[in-house]
Protein backbone atom coordinates (compact mmCIF):
# COMPACT_ATOMS: atom_id res chain seq x y z
CA UNK A 1 0.00 0.00 0.00
CA UNK A 2 1.29 3.44 -0.96
CA UNK A 3 1.73 6.16 1.61
CA UNK A 4 -1.51 8.17 1.47
CA UNK A 5 0.37 11.29 2.47
CA UNK A 6 1.71 11.37 -1.09
CA UNK A 7 -1.77 12.33 -2.22
CA UNK A 8 -2.79 15.96 -1.67
CA UNK A 9 -6.20 15.06 -0.32
CA UNK A 10 -4.61 13.47 2.76
CA UNK A 11 -3.19 16.84 3.76
CA UNK A 12 -6.50 18.64 3.46
CA UNK A 13 -8.88 16.04 4.79
CA UNK A 14 -6.94 15.21 7.96
CA UNK A 15 -8.36 17.89 10.21
CA UNK A 16 -9.22 16.99 13.78
CA UNK A 17 -12.15 14.60 13.27
CA UNK A 18 -15.64 15.05 14.61
CA UNK A 19 -15.73 11.30 15.35
CA UNK A 20 -12.86 8.91 15.95
CA UNK A 21 -11.28 7.14 12.98
CA UNK A 22 -11.92 3.81 14.70
CA UNK A 23 -15.66 4.53 14.59
CA UNK A 24 -15.38 5.48 10.92
CA UNK A 25 -13.50 2.27 10.11
CA UNK A 26 -15.94 0.15 12.13
CA UNK A 27 -18.91 1.66 10.30
CA UNK A 28 -17.30 1.01 6.93
CA UNK A 29 -16.32 -2.57 7.74
CA UNK A 30 -19.79 -3.30 9.14
CA UNK A 31 -21.39 -1.96 5.97
CA UNK A 32 -18.98 -4.01 3.89
CA UNK A 33 -19.65 -7.41 5.44
CA UNK A 34 -23.35 -8.00 5.12
CA UNK A 35 -23.17 -11.05 2.90
CA UNK A 36 -22.96 -9.29 -0.45
CA UNK A 37 -21.13 -10.88 -3.35
CA UNK A 38 -18.78 -7.95 -3.91
CA UNK A 39 -15.29 -8.04 -2.45
CA UNK A 40 -14.69 -6.47 0.94
CA UNK A 41 -12.64 -3.72 -0.63
CA UNK A 42 -15.26 -2.86 -3.25
CA UNK A 43 -18.04 -2.98 -0.69
CA UNK A 44 -16.08 -0.75 1.67
CA UNK A 45 -15.39 1.70 -1.13
CA UNK A 46 -19.07 1.80 -2.06
CA UNK A 47 -20.12 2.34 1.56
CA UNK A 48 -17.52 5.06 1.97
CA UNK A 49 -18.75 6.87 -1.13
CA UNK A 50 -22.31 6.68 0.18
CA UNK A 51 -21.20 8.24 3.48
CA UNK A 52 -19.43 11.02 1.57
CA UNK A 53 -22.48 11.72 -0.60
CA UNK A 54 -24.70 11.83 2.48
CA UNK A 55 -22.33 14.28 4.17
CA UNK A 56 -22.21 16.49 1.07
CA UNK A 57 -25.99 16.59 0.79
CA UNK A 58 -26.18 17.72 4.42
CA UNK A 59 -23.31 20.21 3.97
CA UNK A 60 -21.27 18.39 6.61
CA UNK A 61 -17.92 19.29 5.06
CA UNK A 62 -15.76 18.08 7.97
CA UNK A 63 -17.47 14.68 8.00
CA UNK A 64 -17.06 14.39 4.23
CA UNK A 65 -13.36 15.23 4.58
CA UNK A 66 -12.85 12.45 7.12
CA UNK A 67 -14.40 9.81 4.90
CA UNK A 68 -12.44 11.16 1.95
CA UNK A 69 -9.17 10.07 3.58
CA UNK A 70 -10.53 6.50 3.48
CA UNK A 71 -11.77 6.81 -0.08
CA UNK A 72 -8.27 7.71 -1.30
CA UNK A 73 -7.41 4.04 -1.08
CA UNK A 74 -9.49 3.44 -4.20
CA UNK A 75 -6.48 4.65 -6.17
CA UNK A 76 -4.93 1.29 -5.29
CA UNK A 77 -7.61 -0.68 -7.13
CA UNK A 78 -6.06 -3.12 -9.58
CA UNK A 79 -8.79 -2.60 -12.18
CA UNK A 80 -7.48 -0.25 -14.87
CA UNK A 81 -10.98 1.01 -15.60
CA UNK A 82 -11.65 1.86 -11.97
CA UNK A 83 -8.22 3.42 -11.57
CA UNK A 84 -9.24 5.81 -14.34
CA UNK A 85 -12.55 6.60 -12.63
CA UNK A 86 -11.20 7.09 -9.09
CA UNK A 87 -9.24 10.33 -9.74
CA UNK A 88 -12.32 11.83 -11.42
CA UNK A 89 -14.44 11.17 -8.32
CA UNK A 90 -11.71 12.42 -5.98
CA UNK A 91 -11.25 15.58 -8.03
CA UNK A 92 -14.94 16.47 -8.10
CA UNK A 93 -15.70 15.59 -4.48
CA UNK A 94 -12.45 17.08 -3.21
CA UNK A 95 -13.12 20.33 -5.06
CA UNK A 96 -16.60 20.56 -3.55
CA UNK A 97 -15.26 20.01 -0.03
CA UNK A 98 -12.39 22.47 -0.39
CA UNK A 99 -14.72 25.13 -1.79
CA UNK A 100 -16.92 24.97 1.31
CA UNK A 101 -14.79 23.76 4.22
CA UNK A 102 -14.32 26.50 6.80
CA UNK A 103 -10.62 25.65 7.27
CA UNK A 104 -9.78 25.50 3.58
CA UNK A 105 -7.58 28.19 2.03
CA UNK A 106 -6.80 29.30 -1.51
CA UNK A 107 -3.26 27.94 -1.14
CA UNK A 108 -4.60 24.49 -0.28
CA UNK A 109 -7.02 24.60 -3.19
CA UNK A 110 -4.21 25.61 -5.57
CA UNK A 111 -2.02 22.74 -4.39
CA UNK A 112 -4.87 20.26 -4.71
CA UNK A 113 -5.70 21.48 -8.23
CA UNK A 114 -2.08 21.18 -9.37
CA UNK A 115 -1.91 17.60 -8.09
CA UNK A 116 -5.21 16.71 -9.75
CA UNK A 117 -3.96 18.05 -13.09
CA UNK A 118 -1.15 15.50 -13.02
CA UNK A 119 -3.31 12.54 -11.96
CA UNK A 120 -4.67 12.01 -15.47
CA UNK A 121 -3.85 13.75 -18.73
CA UNK A 122 -7.38 13.28 -20.07
CA UNK A 123 -8.82 15.66 -17.48
CA UNK A 124 -5.92 18.13 -17.36
CA UNK A 125 -7.73 20.91 -19.23
CA UNK A 126 -10.99 20.34 -17.32
CA UNK A 127 -9.19 20.70 -14.01
CA UNK A 128 -7.45 23.81 -15.33
CA UNK A 129 -10.78 25.40 -16.19
CA UNK A 130 -12.29 24.63 -12.79
CA UNK A 131 -9.15 25.92 -11.09
CA UNK A 132 -9.44 29.15 -13.06
CA UNK A 133 -13.11 29.57 -12.11
CA UNK A 134 -12.21 29.20 -8.44
CA UNK A 135 -9.46 31.80 -8.77
CA UNK A 136 -11.83 34.21 -10.51
CA UNK A 137 -14.46 33.73 -7.81
CA UNK A 138 -11.82 34.75 -5.28
CA UNK A 139 -10.83 37.84 -7.29
CA UNK A 140 -7.43 36.47 -8.33
CA UNK A 141 -7.53 37.71 -11.93
CA UNK A 142 -3.78 37.67 -12.59
CA UNK A 143 -3.36 34.15 -11.21
CA UNK A 144 -6.28 32.95 -13.32
CA UNK A 145 -4.76 34.50 -16.44
CA UNK A 146 -1.41 32.87 -15.71
CA UNK A 147 -3.08 29.46 -15.35
CA UNK A 148 -4.94 29.93 -18.63
CA UNK A 149 -1.70 30.86 -20.41
CA UNK A 150 -0.01 27.70 -19.11
CA UNK A 151 -2.97 25.53 -20.07
CA UNK A 152 -3.11 27.08 -23.54
CA UNK A 153 0.39 25.80 -24.27
CA UNK A 154 -0.23 22.31 -22.85
CA UNK A 155 0.01 19.36 -25.25
CA UNK A 156 0.01 15.60 -24.75
CA UNK A 157 0.15 13.13 -27.63
CA UNK A 158 -2.29 13.49 -30.50
CA UNK A 159 -4.95 16.07 -29.79
CA UNK A 160 -8.43 14.53 -29.56
CA UNK A 161 -11.71 16.21 -30.49
CA UNK A 162 -12.59 16.57 -26.80
CA UNK A 163 -9.22 18.16 -26.03
CA UNK A 164 -9.65 20.53 -28.97
CA UNK A 165 -12.99 21.76 -27.58
CA UNK A 166 -11.54 22.17 -24.10
CA UNK A 167 -8.57 24.06 -25.50
CA UNK A 168 -10.94 26.38 -27.35
CA UNK A 169 -12.66 27.08 -24.02
CA UNK A 170 -9.31 27.78 -22.37
CA UNK A 171 -8.48 30.26 -25.13
CA UNK A 172 -11.95 31.80 -24.94
CA UNK A 173 -11.70 32.50 -21.21
CA UNK A 174 -8.23 33.88 -21.75
CA UNK A 175 -9.78 36.17 -24.35
CA UNK A 176 -12.42 37.18 -21.84
CA UNK A 177 -9.71 38.21 -19.36
CA UNK A 178 -7.90 40.06 -22.16
CA UNK A 179 -11.17 41.91 -22.72
CA UNK A 180 -11.36 42.68 -18.99
CA UNK A 181 -7.85 44.15 -19.11
CA UNK A 182 -8.79 46.08 -22.24
CA UNK A 183 -11.76 47.67 -20.46
CA UNK A 184 -9.47 48.78 -17.62
CA UNK A 185 -7.11 50.42 -20.12
CA UNK A 186 -10.04 52.03 -21.90
CA UNK A 187 -11.23 53.51 -18.61
CA UNK A 188 -7.71 54.80 -17.95
CA UNK A 189 -7.62 56.42 -21.41
CA UNK A 190 -10.96 58.12 -20.88
CA UNK A 191 -9.84 59.43 -17.50
CA UNK A 192 -6.77 61.01 -19.08
CA UNK A 193 -8.97 63.30 -21.12
CA UNK A 194 -8.76 64.51 -24.68
CA UNK A 195 -5.92 66.98 -24.15
CA UNK A 196 -3.61 64.95 -21.93
CA UNK A 197 -1.01 63.48 -24.23
CA UNK A 198 2.50 62.21 -23.61
CA UNK A 199 4.48 59.04 -23.11
CA UNK A 200 2.12 57.67 -20.47
CA UNK A 201 -0.94 58.08 -22.70
CA UNK A 202 0.87 56.46 -25.62
CA UNK A 203 1.88 53.54 -23.42
CA UNK A 204 -1.68 53.01 -22.18
CA UNK A 205 -3.02 53.14 -25.72
CA UNK A 206 -0.48 50.58 -26.93
CA UNK A 207 -1.37 48.23 -24.10
CA UNK A 208 -5.03 48.73 -24.86
CA UNK A 209 -4.54 47.77 -28.52
CA UNK A 210 -2.48 44.77 -27.50
CA UNK A 211 -5.26 43.46 -25.25
CA UNK A 212 -7.78 44.16 -28.02
CA UNK A 213 -5.91 42.03 -30.55
CA UNK A 214 -5.43 39.16 -28.11
CA UNK A 215 -9.06 39.23 -26.98
CA UNK A 216 -10.52 39.57 -30.48
CA UNK A 217 -8.66 36.54 -31.85
CA UNK A 218 -9.79 34.16 -29.10
CA UNK A 219 -13.34 35.48 -28.76
CA UNK A 220 -13.94 35.29 -32.49
CA UNK A 221 -12.89 31.64 -32.56
CA UNK A 222 -15.18 30.40 -29.80
CA UNK A 223 -18.34 32.05 -31.17
CA UNK A 224 -17.88 30.23 -34.48
CA UNK A 225 -18.69 26.97 -32.69
CA UNK A 226 -22.44 26.27 -32.31
CA UNK A 227 -23.39 26.94 -28.71
CA UNK A 228 -24.56 29.57 -26.22
CA UNK A 229 -21.70 32.06 -25.83
CA UNK A 230 -23.44 35.16 -24.46
CA UNK A 231 -20.57 36.62 -22.35
CA UNK A 232 -18.09 36.07 -25.18
CA UNK A 233 -20.38 37.56 -27.82
CA UNK A 234 -21.14 40.65 -25.72
CA UNK A 235 -17.44 41.21 -25.06
CA UNK A 236 -16.49 40.79 -28.72
CA UNK A 237 -19.26 43.16 -29.83
CA UNK A 238 -18.10 45.78 -27.31
CA UNK A 239 -14.58 45.58 -28.72
CA UNK A 240 -15.75 45.90 -32.32
CA UNK A 241 -18.15 48.75 -31.62
CA UNK A 242 -15.45 50.74 -29.85
CA UNK A 243 -13.34 50.59 -33.01
CA UNK A 244 -16.45 51.20 -35.16
CA UNK A 245 -16.33 47.90 -37.03
CA UNK A 246 -20.10 47.83 -37.36
CA UNK A 247 -20.23 45.53 -40.38
CA UNK A 248 -18.44 42.81 -38.41
CA UNK A 249 -20.80 43.34 -35.46
CA UNK A 250 -23.83 42.98 -37.71
CA UNK A 251 -22.49 39.79 -39.24
CA UNK A 252 -21.55 38.25 -35.88
CA UNK A 253 -24.89 39.02 -34.21
CA UNK A 254 -26.94 37.97 -37.23
CA UNK A 255 -25.09 34.66 -37.38
CA UNK A 256 -25.48 34.14 -33.63
CA UNK A 257 -29.23 34.75 -33.80
CA UNK A 258 -30.24 33.05 -37.03
CA UNK A 259 -27.75 30.25 -37.75
CA UNK A 260 -29.79 27.05 -37.50
CA UNK A 261 -26.76 25.14 -36.19
CA UNK A 262 -26.87 27.20 -32.99
CA UNK A 263 -29.34 26.27 -30.22
CA UNK A 264 -32.36 28.57 -29.75
CA UNK A 265 -31.26 31.51 -27.62
CA UNK A 266 -33.52 34.50 -26.87
CA UNK A 267 -30.52 36.61 -25.82
CA UNK A 268 -29.05 36.31 -29.31
CA UNK A 269 -32.11 38.10 -30.72
CA UNK A 270 -32.00 40.66 -27.92
CA UNK A 271 -28.36 41.53 -28.66
CA UNK A 272 -29.10 41.86 -32.36
CA UNK A 273 -32.14 44.07 -31.70
CA UNK A 274 -30.22 46.31 -29.30
CA UNK A 275 -27.41 46.74 -31.83
CA UNK A 276 -29.81 47.61 -34.65
CA UNK A 277 -31.57 50.08 -32.38
CA UNK A 278 -28.25 51.75 -31.54
CA UNK A 279 -27.57 51.99 -35.26
CA UNK A 280 -30.89 53.74 -35.86
CA UNK A 281 -32.39 51.03 -38.07
CA UNK A 282 -35.94 51.39 -39.36
CA UNK A 283 -38.89 50.30 -37.25
CA UNK A 284 -39.73 47.71 -39.87
CA UNK A 285 -36.34 46.06 -39.35
CA UNK A 286 -36.62 46.26 -35.58
CA UNK A 287 -40.11 44.78 -35.63
CA UNK A 288 -38.96 41.85 -37.75
CA UNK A 289 -36.36 40.99 -35.09
CA UNK A 290 -38.85 41.35 -32.24
CA UNK A 291 -41.39 39.23 -34.08
CA UNK A 292 -39.01 36.26 -33.98
CA UNK A 293 -38.20 36.96 -30.32
CA UNK A 294 -41.93 36.98 -29.60
CA UNK A 295 -42.24 33.49 -31.08
CA UNK A 296 -39.52 32.25 -28.72
CA UNK A 297 -40.38 34.18 -25.54
CA UNK A 298 -43.83 35.82 -25.71
CA UNK A 299 -43.42 37.26 -22.21
CA UNK A 300 -40.04 38.95 -22.79
CA UNK A 301 -39.85 42.53 -21.52
CA UNK A 302 -39.04 43.78 -25.04
CA UNK A 303 -42.56 42.75 -26.04
CA UNK A 304 -43.70 46.02 -24.49
CA UNK A 305 -41.67 47.84 -27.15
CA UNK A 306 -42.98 45.48 -29.81
CA UNK A 307 -46.52 46.17 -28.69
CA UNK A 308 -45.93 49.94 -28.84
CA UNK A 309 -44.54 49.63 -32.38
CA UNK A 310 -47.48 47.53 -33.51
CA UNK A 311 -49.95 49.99 -32.01
CA UNK A 312 -48.38 52.83 -33.99
CA UNK A 313 -48.27 50.82 -37.21
CA UNK A 314 -51.02 49.51 -39.45
CA UNK A 315 -50.92 46.23 -37.52
CA UNK A 316 -52.66 47.41 -34.38
CA UNK A 317 -55.01 44.41 -34.55
CA UNK A 318 -51.98 42.11 -34.33
CA UNK A 319 -51.01 43.83 -31.12
CA UNK A 320 -54.43 43.27 -29.60
CA UNK A 321 -54.24 39.57 -30.33
CA UNK A 322 -50.61 39.07 -29.35
CA UNK A 323 -50.82 40.92 -26.07
CA UNK A 324 -54.13 40.07 -24.43
CA UNK A 325 -53.48 41.29 -20.91
CA UNK A 326 -56.89 41.29 -19.29
CA UNK A 327 -59.80 38.91 -19.24
CA UNK A 328 -62.12 41.61 -20.56
CA UNK A 329 -60.09 41.84 -23.76
CA UNK A 330 -60.43 38.12 -24.30
CA UNK A 331 -64.14 38.12 -23.47
CA UNK A 332 -64.88 41.07 -25.74
CA UNK A 333 -62.99 39.67 -28.69
CA UNK A 334 -64.29 36.13 -28.34
CA UNK A 335 -67.91 37.01 -27.62
CA UNK A 336 -68.11 39.40 -30.55
CA UNK A 337 -67.23 36.55 -32.90
CA UNK A 338 -65.31 38.90 -35.19
CA UNK A 339 -61.85 37.77 -34.17
CA UNK A 340 -62.48 34.29 -32.83
CA UNK A 341 -60.14 32.72 -35.39
CA UNK A 342 -57.33 35.02 -34.31
CA UNK A 343 -57.92 34.28 -30.64
CA UNK A 344 -58.10 30.53 -31.24
CA UNK A 345 -54.90 30.51 -33.29
CA UNK A 346 -52.90 32.46 -30.71
CA UNK A 347 -54.30 30.48 -27.79
CA UNK A 348 -53.60 27.09 -29.39
CA UNK A 349 -49.89 27.85 -29.50
CA UNK A 350 -49.92 28.68 -25.78
CA UNK A 351 -52.47 26.46 -24.06
CA UNK A 352 -50.10 23.52 -23.52
CA UNK A 353 -47.57 25.50 -21.47
CA UNK A 354 -48.82 28.98 -20.61
CA UNK A 355 -51.45 28.08 -17.95
CA UNK A 356 -49.20 25.63 -16.15
CA UNK A 357 -46.40 28.17 -16.12
CA UNK A 358 -48.42 31.11 -14.77
CA UNK A 359 -51.13 29.51 -12.63
CA UNK A 360 -49.49 26.87 -10.45
CA UNK A 361 -50.30 26.30 -6.77
CA UNK A 362 -46.77 27.39 -5.87
CA UNK A 363 -47.17 30.74 -7.64
CA UNK A 364 -50.56 31.24 -6.01
CA UNK A 365 -49.00 31.03 -2.54
CA UNK A 366 -46.04 33.17 -3.52
CA UNK A 367 -48.11 35.84 -5.28
CA UNK A 368 -50.55 36.06 -2.36
CA UNK A 369 -47.69 36.58 0.10
CA UNK A 370 -45.94 39.20 -2.03
CA UNK A 371 -48.80 41.11 -3.64
CA UNK A 372 -52.45 40.33 -2.90
CA UNK A 373 -53.75 42.64 -5.63
CA UNK A 374 -51.65 40.88 -8.26
CA UNK A 375 -52.81 37.50 -6.98
CA UNK A 376 -56.45 38.59 -7.24
CA UNK A 377 -56.01 39.80 -10.82
CA UNK A 378 -54.29 36.58 -11.81
CA UNK A 379 -56.91 34.49 -10.03
CA UNK A 380 -59.65 36.15 -12.07
CA UNK A 381 -57.81 35.39 -15.31
CA UNK A 382 -57.04 31.84 -14.15
CA UNK A 383 -60.68 31.24 -13.28
CA UNK A 384 -61.91 32.50 -16.65
CA UNK A 385 -59.30 30.62 -18.66
CA UNK A 386 -59.18 27.38 -16.70
CA UNK A 387 -62.37 27.21 -14.68
CA UNK A 388 -63.06 27.16 -10.95
CA UNK A 389 -61.10 23.93 -10.41
CA UNK A 390 -57.80 25.59 -11.31
CA UNK A 391 -55.44 25.30 -8.32
CA UNK A 392 -54.39 28.95 -8.56
CA UNK A 393 -57.99 30.18 -8.50
CA UNK A 394 -58.99 27.83 -5.66
CA UNK A 395 -56.08 28.87 -3.43
CA UNK A 396 -56.49 32.63 -3.93
CA UNK A 397 -60.29 32.37 -3.62
CA UNK A 398 -59.93 30.57 -0.31
CA UNK A 399 -57.48 33.17 1.02
CA UNK A 400 -59.58 36.00 -0.38
CA UNK A 401 -62.81 34.75 1.16
CA UNK A 402 -61.14 34.84 4.54
CA UNK A 403 -59.96 38.43 4.02
CA UNK A 404 -62.68 39.87 1.74
CA UNK A 405 -65.56 37.42 1.64
CA UNK A 406 -68.13 39.62 -0.08
CA UNK A 407 -65.79 40.71 -2.87
CA UNK A 408 -64.69 37.17 -3.67
CA UNK A 409 -68.23 35.85 -3.72
CA UNK A 410 -68.80 38.28 -6.59
CA UNK A 411 -65.62 37.10 -8.31
CA UNK A 412 -66.69 33.46 -8.02
CA UNK A 413 -70.09 34.22 -9.56
CA UNK A 414 -68.43 36.12 -12.41
CA UNK A 415 -66.04 33.25 -13.13
CA UNK A 416 -68.84 30.69 -12.97
CA UNK A 417 -70.84 32.71 -15.49
CA UNK A 418 -68.08 33.46 -17.98
CA UNK A 419 -65.49 30.69 -17.94
CA UNK A 420 -66.96 27.71 -19.82
CA UNK A 421 -69.65 29.49 -21.87
CA UNK A 422 -67.26 31.77 -23.71
CA UNK A 423 -64.01 29.80 -23.89
CA UNK A 424 -64.87 26.14 -24.39
CA UNK A 425 -64.92 26.69 -28.15
CA UNK A 426 -61.26 27.71 -28.01
CA UNK A 427 -60.21 24.51 -26.23
CA UNK A 428 -59.12 26.45 -23.19
CA UNK A 429 -60.72 24.25 -20.56
CA UNK A 430 -59.06 21.13 -21.94
CA UNK A 431 -55.69 22.48 -20.81
CA UNK A 432 -56.59 22.77 -17.13
CA UNK A 433 -56.62 19.07 -16.36
CA UNK A 434 -52.88 18.89 -15.69
CA UNK A 435 -52.79 21.86 -13.33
Amino acid sequence: MRDLSSYPMAAYFAYEPLVSQSVVSTNLIFSATRGRKATEFQETKKACLNYIQDALLQHQWQRAAEFMTNYLETLENTSAEKQMAAPEVIWRIGTEILCHHSKSSIEEFNYFAEQMKNLGVKRYLKVCLEHVFHLLCNGLIDEAYQNLSLAEGWRYGEQTTAQDKELKLIQAYKGLLDYYNWTKKRTAMLELGEYQYGNFADSVEQEMHSFFRQAAVNLKEIIKIPGVWDPFVKSYVDLLEFYEDYDEVRQVLSEYAYNSKFPPNPNAHVYYYQFLKRQGESKKTLMSVLKILHEIVPSHELMLEYNAMLQKSSKSLDARVLFLKFSCNLLTLSSSGKHLDWVTEEWNSRKDWWPAFHFSHYLAKRNWQENENLACEKALVAGILLGRDCKYFKYVSHQGCIAKKEKFQTVKKFVKKHSSAHLRASGVLDSCTHL
